[in-house]
């Protein structure tokens, strides 16, 4: 159990004015990034990675939570003002908020897509404080063989799961693998895959390459769709005295928006399916449960509220897995174990024993961070809705120019470039072609971890098999990867079957 003491130090820190600046900075970022459509989560934090190097640790992690939950609120705004959404996962929310809108009620349905967001990542937060240390504290007693085992379920899990085909998944975590490896070996010292670089003996650089497969070539994407979306207008918000919401109407929306939590809590708590999923599950859900479905997709407000608490709840539960085991089960989750090792913290359970109250703060800090965006979001309505009308063709350059600067300031170099552009080409092909981002980085980060646990089993073993008779969680979870990779293979079979045509 966690002392008094720590969770005291905890909350004091999370209340401190620096802290609280930090982040409500994050938050800030976050809105703006997410009501501007075509920058995403992921981005956001990709680029805002450097600025965090000169932050104490915990300083850091807040800032880049707060923008986390800053830009899943953010999105919203694109969505019911644009019929864009800032986030994929916001797609859901575009179906009830923009007709909404269109109805003369903009600031209505700007309302319950906050309130739901709120109240979603303040319900989960709280299910990840809850469940998270019992989780990390049972994860302290596994051994070797039970962390490899878990680590590659985890692997073809996400792969099966995170993207539409579990082929591709498979070849992006088998990617994500190999650039893994690139560097010393760890055991015998030799060098891996360097081709020669010495500035490859530490492993491909997690900065570089995370800005480039995730921002540059998200803005590689965007020039592409800038010139079909060019004349897009954004709905403005009016002084319509009608155009407020009630507390009647808002109360007849909070059943879907604990439903919403729940769902998205469970999703989350799933390495790999992402928010997208959780948001659509909950809009389907909340479809089927109403008495008058037909009203779904004609400005209903409780569409809203399905797709903004699932889509927020997503977030703090997919921290379940990465502080209770260390793996990343989001993008976003994979960036933050990024910054983690940046500033020399190891994520997962050891943070229970080595650093409670740093892992106590996180957890004070994302609890101030879901009042934040309240607060954010409900005073500072008309300021984002009038950013909508900010055009890509001044966002993009700008990105582009702090994604290299970040790279350059960060003392990288020409080597540090080329690593950038060369990973952005292929994460606009990944992004192209519909491979697994998730499956990619988790399995980039994780390699390390994976390789150690499974040389470690390896020895101790002696290579025999057998052994896993006596580690039955180990067993369990070799048991379940196979029963998992007959699964996805015999469905993708029947899909490719139903994609062939008859040759008749």
């Amino acid at each position: 159990m966690p002392e008094f003491g720590a969770l005291y130090n905890a909350f004091s820190t999370a209340l401190g004015w620096e802290s609280i600046a930090v982040i409500l900075g994050g938050v800030l970022l976050g809105y703006v990034v997410g009501v501007i459509p075509g920058l995403n989560r992921a981005v956001a934090i990709a680029i805002a990675i450097p600025l965090t190097f000169y932050m104490s640790p915990y300083a850091a992690i807040s800032f880049l939570i707060g923008l986390s939950k800053g830009t899943a609120a953010g999105s919203a705004v694109s969505a019911i003002l644009l019929n864009t959404p800032g986030e994929s996962s916001s797609a859901a929310t575009c179906l009830d908020g923009y007709p909404m809108a269109r109805d003369g009620r903009p600031r209505t349905a700007l309302k319950i897509g906050l309130l739901a967001s709120v109240i979603g990542d303040l319900l989960a937060t709280l299910l990840l404080i809850a469940v998270a240390i019992p989780f990390a504290a049972v994860a302290l007693k596994f051994g070797p063989y039970e962390l490899a085992a878990i680590l590659v379920f985890a692997l073809v899990f996400i792969a099966g799961m995170a993207g539409g085909s579990f082929l591709k998944g498979m070849a992006a975590g088998g990617l994500g693998i190999i650039l893994g490896t690139v560097g010393m070996d760890p055991e015998t010292g030799a060098m891996r895959l360097t081709f020669g670089y010495i500035e490859l003996m530490e492993g491909v650089p997690i900065l570089p390459l995370v800005i480039g497969t995730l921002a540059l070539s998200e803005m590689f994407v965007q020039l592409d769709e800038y010139r079909r979306n060019r004349g897009q207008k954004a709905i403005n918000l009016s002084d319509n005295q009608q155009d407020d919401l009630s507390w009647p109407e808002f109360r007849k929306t909070l059943p879907t928006i604990f439903r919403g939590t729940a769902i998205g809590a469970f999703v989350g708590a799933l390495p790999g399916l992402g928010p997208s999923v959780g948001s659509f599950m909950s809009y389907g859900a909340a479809k089927r449960a109403a008495k008058d479905p037909e009203r779904f997709g004609k400005g209903d407000p409780r569409g809203i509220a399905a797709s903004e608490s699932a889509d927020n709840a997503v977030i703090p539960a997919s921290y379940i897995p990465l502080f209770g085991l260390g793996i990343p089960g989001s993008v976003s989750a994979a960036l933050l174990v990024g910054a983690f090792m940046i500033h020399g913290i190891t994520v997962g359970p050891l943070m229970l024993r080595e650093q409670p109250e740093m892992l106590f703060s996180i957890f004070s800090g994302m609890l101030v961070a879901s009042l934040i965006m309240l607060a954010v979001g409900w005073y500072g309505l008309r300021i984002f809705a009038r950013i909508t009308n900010i055009p890509s063709h001044i966002v993009i350059p700008i990105v582009i120019f702090l994604c290299l600067a970040g790279i350059q300031v960060q003392g990288y170099g020409t080597f540090g470039l080329l690593v950038v552009f060369g990973f952005s080409i292929l994460g606009y092909f990944l992004k192209k072609f519909d491979y697994s981002f998730v499956t990619f980085l988790v399995a980039f980060i994780v390699t390390p971890m994976l390789e150690l646990n499974l040389r470690q089993s390896i020895i101790l073993s002696g290579s025999d098999p057998a052994i896993l008779l006596d580690r039955p969680i180990a067993a369990f979870f070799v048991v379940l990867t196979l029963l998992l990779l007959l699964r996805f293979a015999w469905t993708g079979l029947k899909q490719r079957k139903k994609t062939v045509p008859n040759a008749d």
